[in-house]
């Protein structure tokens, strides 16, 4: 078990960091809030899960234990893999899932991409007594934030390794989605329709 990989952040891609860990380069998966905070070039410690198939090593990292915790327990799940626990730890906070299977909120589970009405009901079900109470204070499911989104998405899109004028013209290309909300919106949703729009200008 591999709990955790410190060094240097060599190289970021849109789903994935390379951390140098004693001259060896550590492929980790991490979502789009996590990916958000390295730099390349900067020293990062990310805790992670190593997945093992049978054509496969796969590491996940996560920006703190209880990440990866919550992230292992989706797993006991009937029909959570590893990359549909991801998917619902990019949408949702730890507390948030936790509020959200605490209270039955089956729409924020159904927010998550790749899960249905039906399957929100099961897992609903399946993790009631599995996740635990909320440990925070933080009442929002899905943790919006509330100032500086325009800096943030900017200096993530830097961070990946994008241009300025590029990482200037994805967040002027995200802005009335972010706007149009009326909510503060999502670093890490606005972080997927930022490089979506990177990718189709390539």
């Amino acid at each position: 078990m591999i709990a955790f990989v410190s060094g240097t952040v060599a190289a970021l891609a849109p789903d994935a960091a390379v951390v140098e860990v004693g001259g060896v380069g550590m492929a980790v998966q991490c979502t789009p809030n996590t990916l958000s905070t390295l730099r390349v070039g900067q020293p990062a410690k990310l805790h992670t899960s190593l997945v093992v198939r049978e054509e496969s090593l796969t590491l996940y990292g996560f920006g703190d234990d209880d990440e990866r915790q919550v992230f292992e327990l989706l797993q006991t799940a009937s029909g959570v893999g590893p990359r549909l626990a991801q998917a619902m730890l990019a949408v949702h906070t730890p507390d948030a899932l936790r509020r959200a299977v605490a209270t039955g909120d089956e729409k924020s589970l159904t927010a998550v991409p790749g899960i249905g009405k039906k399957g929100a009901q099961k897992l609903l079900l399946e993790l009631r007594d599995r996740l635990g109470e909320p440990m925070g204070t933080a009442p929002a499911i899905g943790a919006p934030v509330t100032q500086g989104w325009r800096d943030q998405l900017h200096a993530a899109l830097i961070g990946l390794g994008y241009a300025t004028r590029e990482a200037d013209e994805a967040v002027a290309a995200v802005a009335p989605q972010a706007e149009a909300a009326g909510v503060p919106p999502q670093v890490g949703q606005l972080l997927k329709a930022a490089l979506q729009t990177l990718n189709r200008a390539r």
